[in-house]
């Protein structure tokens, strides 16, 4: 089956706007290239012995941050795998899916792929790049909602989740402890927090504005105290019963409006490595991201404790909702010609050793049952996302689209936040991209 140029272009153009991979294989076209059926062997218990040249597998990742973790995880499944080798080779996040992209349209590579998640693995399972992973041991200890963020069109599984994320407000506890400052818990109460610290001339949130997805990835942190934390909003737009028009969304977004004035100056055009330095620095009071950040506090050694706000309630005293998703899996390229040394990687990867190992190593929260974090924040993100966690609503379900919904919400608030569009103009240009290919399931 060939592809036209015009597929692979807006194939291109969905991989580039999911920012939250293919085989030393052969050049064979995916519709053409066969997996092996050969049933993957257990990665753990005795190590079988080496009857030749180990066979090189080379696993993508858009991680480099992570590649100290990754050399230890991957020694422990060589060490039971001793006729295998793999080559970690990880990217810049801004780089992963043009490399990606080229990959894809040689059919060389990499055998091993990390995937964006949702819409990102579905388009390229729906492109015939990936081979099927319904089959792997272990898949059955991971709940079918995180299986959902690699899940094709035809409902096959394409990747095995290994993170869960959590979006939070991090906070300099010995900055509000100074300040004789509270952690807020409402809206209102936020922003008279950010009141009370700008007027002690300390920035009270450490944004960045450069790269567009960061200001999606506050929205979905704030967005939920206007439009409500669970699932009732998402529900009522994939429904038809509302949409990004509706009063309460629109309210959101104001909101993200209202917090330019406690946000750095000129923050549209400072990176979000500036944005971190100046929260590092006690400069800023506040920073918004995600879990993962948790790793690059300890790498930078941050000099005070770092707390964190799992979101903002409704009204005072209802619990605050924590924005959850699946940030990533890992799928085999169709075009690979090593098929059954891939797979028993996926079956490492879907096993509790190797996401206990994930966790403690590269302090992430697992999707696989019965794996604990053991550092403590994960440990509470964990517990409020069991009680009330709420979707990153335009990650997970509108990052469809040329451009997606999801950049297109993203660069609309960009545009709001140079003067040249009003909060009621950016819900209706987010409509506008949805309508152009969702449909309401009712």
């Amino acid at each position: 089956m060939k592809r036209s140029k015009w597929y692979i272009g807006s194939l291109m153009l969905l991989l580039s706007s999911i920012v939250t991979a293919c085989g030393g294989g052969s050049a064979a076209k995916p519709a053409d290239a066969k997996p092996s059926d050969a049933k993957p062997a257990a990665s753990g218990g005795e190590a079988a012995k080496p009857k030749g040249d180990p066979v090189k597998l080379v696993m993508y990742s858009w991680r480099p941050e992570d590649k100290d973790g990754y050399a230890k995880i991957v020694a422990e499944f060589e060490k039971d795998n001793p006729d295998i080798k793999v080559e970690f080779k990880p990217f810049k996040s801004t780089e992963y899916n043009t490399i990606l992209t080229n990959a894809l349209q040689s059919g060389t590579g990499v055998d091993v792929l990390q995937l964006r998640p949702y819409d990102g693995a579905k388009a390229l399972a729906d492109a015939g790049y990936l081979t099927p992973v319904d089959k792997v041991k272990g898949i059955e200890n991971i709940p079918d909602s995180y299986l959902d963020a690699a899940r094709g069109s035809d409902k096959k599984v394409y990747g095995i989740p290994i993170m869960l994320n959590n979006a939070v407000i991090f906070y300099n506890k010995k900055l509000f402890d100074d300040n004789g400052l509270q952690v807020p818990q409402t809206w209102d109460e936020f922003v008279k927090t950010c009141d009370a610290l700008k007027a002690k001339n300390i920035i009270p949130i450490a944004q960045s504005g450069k790269a567009a997805y960061l200001l999606s990835t506050t929205h979905a942190v704030i967005g939920p105290s206007a439009y409500g934390g669970g699932t009732d909003f998402m529900n009522a737009v994939l429904s038809g019963a509302t949409n990004f028009k509706d009063a309460k969304f629109v309210e959101s977004i104001k909101r993200m409006k209202q917090l330019e004035a406690y946000f750095p100056k000129d923050f549209v055009a400072i990176e979000d490595k500036d944005a971190q330095a100046l929260f590092y620095t006690s400069k800023a009071a506040m920073y918004i991201n995600g879990s993962q950040r948790l790793e690059t506090f300890e790498t930078n050694k941050v000099a005070f404790p770092v707390e964190f706000m799992p979101g903002l309630s409704g009204k005072k005293g209802d619990p605050a909702p924590i924005a959850t998703w699946v940030d990533g899996s890992y799928g085999i390229a169709k075009s690979s010609k090593h098929q059954e040394q891939a797979l028993k990687l996926i079956e490492f990867i879907a096993s509790k050793k190797f996401g206990q190992m994930y966790s403690d190593e590269l302090t992430r929260v697992s999707p696989i049952n019965g794996v604990a974090p053991k550092h403590p924040q994960l440990q509470k993100m964990a517990a409020y996302a069991e009680k009330n966690s709420t979707p990153y609503l335009l990650l997970t379900k509108f990052s469809q689209g040329t451009p997606t919904t999801k950049t297109t919400f993203e660069d609309s608030l960009q545009g709001m936040y140079i003067g040249k569009l009003t909060p009621e103009k950016v819900a209706e240009d987010t409509q506008a991209s949805a309508d152009k290919w969702f449909k309401p399931q009712k």
